[in-house]
């Protein structure tokens, strides 16, 4: 996985972070700005498949705020791919996340416990999703 910061404009990852954001240039931005938050991309035979964005809540917690994967690559393993680097990376314990009816089963399978935050907007059901891992 590759860490994106400086200011290259790297349009295949914003157009990555475009299925999971309706703003990306904004979000890219964000992160590249941020102290807490990061932005990774995941290459597959040579080209930008993935990204995950995440911003960490202390030194062993972080919440996935985006996770999109190109829909050519998608159901080959690439989002928990992401996510398993991130906890290996950085040593987290604690992975949460905020999604909704479309994506929990993906956390669910990966080993998140799935918690229902009702309707959070108008006729659309949240969820958050936490995963914790005991480093003793």
């Amino acid at each position: 996985m590759i860490k994106i910061e400086g200011n290259d404009n790297y349009p295949s990852i914003k157009q990555l972070l475009s299925y999971s954001t309706s703003n990306a240039e904004h979000h890219f931005e964000k992160y590249l700005q941020s102290p807490s938050g990061e932005l990774f991309a995941l290459e597959h035979e040579g080209e930008m498949v993935g990204c995950i964005g995440v911003e960490f809540i202390g030194l062993t917690t972080c919440e996935i705020k985006h996770l999109a994967v190109s829909p050519r690559v998608r159901g080959r393993g690439m989002a928990s791919e992401m996510i398993q680097n991130i906890i290996d990376m950085h040593k987290v314990t604690n992975v949460l996340a905020e999604t909704d009816k479309d994506a929990v089963l993906f956390y669910q399978k990966f080993g998140f416990t799935i918690i229902s935050l009702g309707e959070k907007y108008p006729g659309v059901e949240r969820f958050l999703c936490e995963y914790s891992i005991d480093r003793r």
